[in-house]
């Protein structure tokens, strides 16, 4: 088993997940985080620490898709490992559903 982020974190992008990681498994993209899942270790220890609940076990409803396109990005993405400032309208984003089709970026975080 892994995690996985799911949309819920697209235009959130709170980072006080990636704090807690002993691994280094969380990889940044523009507008959300991913993780890696042959990194994860199903600790757990980052679920909780989302505030929009972005963060699921790969066994989750609807978490299948999500372990692709997190594998497929963090292949990309640069890897994070230390808590960032979140953008500055996260709280406006956190409450949207369904976010992925019109919002995800592809591109990574900018340094």
């Amino acid at each position: 088993m892994t995690y996985i982020v799911n949309d819920a974190c697209i235009r959130c992008k709170y980072t006080d997940c990636v704090e807690v990681c002993p691994v280094d498994c969380f990889y940044e993209g523009e507008n959300m985080l991913v993780i890696h899942p042959d990194e994860c270790i199903d600790c757990g220890v980052c679920e909780p620490e989302c505030p929009v609940e972005a963060i699921k076990p790969d066994t989750a409803p609807g978490a299948q898709d999500w372990v692709e396109i997190n594998r497929e990005m963090s292949e990309k993405w640069p890897n994070i490992n230390r808590k960032k400032e979140a953008p500055a309208d996260a709280d406006d984003w956190k409450d949207l559903k369904n976010k992925y089709p019109q919002h995800f970026s592809d591109k990574p975080a900018k340094e």
